[in-house]
């Protein structure tokens, strides 16, 4: 009788500290219900118009049969297989669609920008089921921001936060209108913070694991606070559809490119001049470091702030105006909403020696975005190298060095990424001045220990570590 009464109340008290448990858990979690019924009315469905031009012919005269010039079949293929000459290419219509929100009464709205660029008619839907036509006022695709703007008054609109606030493992909710679904709430958590895409140099985005699908897109991430800290911008996908990485633009960079919008036109950044790559642990090595860390500078373009400053190619950027530089990704960024006009200190690494330069840093111009390859897998000399001749040192800039790489086999360079076609300027810090000067400098150099060398591929320029053999 005891037993049986101990093990019903063992089974109540674990029923009970279930449900304390479950309610404890429900405690933590943001009220999305709430969340969604604060910022649903300033978000709205984006629906854009734009003419395309079709193609002349349906099929390319080179695809014709070879008829004779007196075949009658030669006629038939001309007359319903190709465009006459002289007639207009035909014209057609695509629609897209996306989201975006309200951020001011009297109509201003944050989308993103690939959702209106280049429409010929844009169309907001409200939350009040009113449709009106959008105009944009600017477009930055680097940051891939938009604003638009709709006449209209005392609109609701969202609440800002503060994207440099945000935190690994905060709950977030979006809002959006995926596959044109409008008003769709999805929520996650912020999986990762600063991502730096391929594509986009210019952006630290927030990476989360919330739901977002074609026509999300420019539609607000919301905070725990119910305040926007980001634009649903991409998703990485294999498939097209959404796989659990999806990437949000931070509002700090968005309401920054924004105020510019509205007052330019246009956004204005920095520039600072280099070209840089990424600092792998072969590279740390040979440069001296004791972990990959900074932004490793391949080249400096001439007349730029940095080549005025003393910049060198070689050098670690390790702190850019108070901020710590930990990978090559975090300085594009950051230079880049630096003030133009500023004098800034800038931390580097030069011979593996900490210095301190100073840069006034200028506007950056579209013809002078660059960016570095990252080098690949380096491990462990089979090649064949070549001087340059007058004509190809002057093409290059070069005045009195580098050597051309004119083939490549199995071996140490082959594994340090060198390719046929590189130009090599400099190995272990030192020009190499032609053929005979790089074999006398082989000789010396220590074995079986990262060297960096500095070559020239296409129109940049990059580092690489070369590991002799021990023996």
């Amino acid at each position: 009788m005891l037993t049986r009464s101990f093990l019903s109340g063992s089974r109540w008290l674990a029923a009970a500290l279930l449900v304390v448990s479950a309610a404890t858990q429900a405690a933590t979690l943001p009220d999305f219900t709430q969340l969604f019924k604060e910022n649903r009315p300033a978000v709205v469905a984006i629906r854009t118009v734009q003419t395309e031009e079709g193609g002349g012919a349906v099929i390319s005269p080179e695809m014709f049969p070879d008829l004779p010039e007196d075949s009658p079949f030669r006629d038939f293929f001309r007359r319903f297989f190709e465009m006459p000459h002289g007639t207009p290419k035909q014209e057609r219509k695509t629609q897209g669609l996306g989201s975006g929100f309200v951020i001011s009464k009297d109509g201003y709205i944050l989308t993103a920008a690939h959702v209106v660029k280049d429409a010929d008619n844009i169309l907001v839907r409200l939350s009040d089921r009113r449709e009106l036509e959008a105009k944009v006022v600017g477009v930055d695709e680097r940051t891939d921001v938009a604003l638009i703007k709709i006449e209209a008054k005392d609109l609701p609109t969202v609440r800002i936060g503060d994207s440099d606030k945000l935190e690994v493992g905060e709950w977030v909710l979006a809002i959006g209108a995926p596959f044109g679904f409008e008003y769709s709430a999805t929520q996650g958590i912020v999986s990762a913070l600063g991502r730096n895409l391929p594509s986009e140099s210019y952006v630290p985005f927030i990476q989360t694991d919330v739901a977002v699908n074609p026509g999300s897109s420019g539609g607000p991430l919301i905070n725990a606070e119910g305040e926007v800290v980001g634009i649903n911008s991409q998703i990485f996908s294999r498939s097209g559809g959404y796989m659990g990485l999806s990437f949000a633009i931070p509002i700090n960079v968005a309401m920054h490119v924004a105020k510019q919008l509205q007052t330019k036109g246009y956004v204005s950044r920095g520039w600072l001049g280099v070209l840089i790559q990424p600092v792998t642990k072969e590279l740390a090595e040979s440069f001296g470091l004791d972990r990959p860390t900074g932004a490793l500078i391949a080249q400096v373009m001439p007349d730029s702030p940095a080549a005025e400053s003393g910049f060198q190619p070689g050098d670690i950027i390790l702190e850019f105006d108070g901020h710590k530089v930990e990978s090559s990704g975090q300085l594009p960024p950051i230079v880049g909403n630096t003030p133009v006009g500023k004098r800034v200190k800038v931390k580097i690494l030069r011979d593996g020696k900490p210095r301190t330069l100073e840069v006034t840093i200028r506007e950056l111009k579209e013809d002078k975005v660059r960016t570095a390859r990252s080098s690949g897998a380096l491990e462990t000399l089979g090649m064949r190298v070549a001087d340059l001749t007058s004509d190809e040192r002057e093409a290059l800039g070069l005045k009195d060095h580098g050597v051309r790489v004119v083939e490549v086999t199995d071996g140490p360079a082959a594994e340090a990424g060198l390719r046929k076609g590189d130009v090599i300027e400099s190995l272990n810090h030192r020009p190499v001045k032609n053929v005979k000067a790089l074999r006398d400098m082989l000789k010396s150099l220590p074995r079986g220990k990262p060297i960096p060398v500095l070559v020239r591929r296409d129109d940049g320029a990059l580092f690489l570590a070369l590991t002799l053999p021990k023996s």
